[in-house]
């Protein structure tokens, strides 16, 4: 990694984060830089994730629309396609 490659942040919490963020990080034994380093690729991660499955379950209601007309509504079947693969991690 290259010097220029660093990213650096200053963050001014309110005495009440501040305290809740030293609890945080003292009680998983992390230092304060490193929660808020995992707090935010955490919630990078499920963002990503959301929005990887919203696309799943529209192409998948595009899928099984096209394959069947109006012989069989996607949405029970694409619903339940949906809900098995958030209990999967990709």
């Amino acid at each position: 990694m290259r010097e220029d490659d660093i990213m650096a942040f200053s963050i001014r919490p309110t005495e009440e984060e501040r305290t809740l963020t030293e609890s945080y990080a003292k009680l998983h034994s992390v230092s304060i830089g490193e929660a808020f380093k995992r707090a935010l690729f955490e919630k990078i991660e499920e963002e990503f994730d959301i929005a990887v499955a919203d696309k799943a379950y529209d192409d998948c209601l595009k899928s099984v629309n096209k394959k069947f007309g109006n012989y069989l509504k996607g949405v029970n079947f694409c619903r339940n396609f949906q809900l098995s693969k958030k209990s999967h991690k990709f």
